[in-house]
């Protein structure tokens, strides 16, 4: 059976699943072709190739297609795979903190929705991952808002979102659901200051993943509630299945 020429692509693995004794089905996130999916086959075997590359959170190289007649199949067939390079394996709290980035992606990425600047953003985001603490926790609000704006549900940052006003730097604001980024009328709500959030919209705007988690360093403590509620206003679901395993094991070592 004559096939299509494959694919390369710049890649990471998302999800992987067993599809039987010896193969896998893999959900990856590729930079020009967004999240596709793939069957390995054999890659379960002792001695395959595939086995030891198909790792999370590590940049790989892959090649799928088709073969000819396949062309309503959803699933493609990857051909090859090699490792690219990449940030340090995470280990630990910090392996949470990376599954979560893959939930988000699985649920709110449509699949074959490409998002260059989004898998550059992923990317630049797991060595904060890696380290851990208040860097850590400043990669993942950054990365969510990187994503929320590559899929147009991040209203600008800078301007209310009700009136178009500019922001007053020394008043507080918040992010809402309903509502995007408004003036809190009540001083005990927590909020960010207009020049907080502007500057967290100038960091957007220049691409730079390292200058937007140094914005969001000093106001993690009320950025993680507000952006937390907006996600799951768009996923419609009060819990993430990732954070909830975490809350678990959290329970289990207390």
């Amino acid at each position: 059976m004559s096939r299509r020429a494959a694919q390369a692509q710049a890649a990471y693995v998302l999800h992987r699943y067993d599809w039987s004794e010896t193969s896998l089905i893999l959900d990856l996130f590729t930079r020009d072709l967004g999240r596709v999916t793939v069957a390995a086959k054999g890659a379960k075997r002792p001695y395959s190739q595939l086995r030891p590359v198909l790792l999370p959170f590590q940049r790989l190289n892959v090649s799928f297609g088709r073969s000819t007649g396949e062309d309503a199949a959803e699933v493609q067939t990857l051909r090859q795979a090699e490792w690219a390079g990449g940030a340090p394996m995470l280990s630990g709290a910090s392996l949470f903190s990376g599954f979560y980035l893959n939930e988000l992606l699985m649920k709110l990425l449509a699949r074959h929705d490409a998002h260059a600047q989004l898998f550059d953003a992923y990317a630049d985001s797991l060595p904060a991952l890696a380290t851990g603490g208040d860097v850590e926790q400043a990669g993942l609000r950054a990365f969510e808002l990187v994503l929320l704006r590559e899929l147009g549900l991040l209203p600008d940052l800078s301007t209310t979102t009700l009136g178009g006003n500019e922001l007053d730097p020394e008043r507080l604001y918040a992010l809402r659901p309903e509502v995007g980024v408004a003036l809190l009328r009540d001083p005990d709500d927590p909020g960010c200051s207009g020049a907080a959030f502007t500057a967290l919209q100038a960091a957007l705007q220049h691409g730079s993943i390292p200058a937007l988690q140094a914005r969001c360093l000093p106001v993690l403590p009320v950025l993680r509630p507000q952006l937390r509620s907006l996600l799951h206003y768009h996923l419609g679901s009060p819990q993430l299945r990732t954070r909830q395993v975490m809350l678990d094991v959290q329970r289990l070592l207390d």
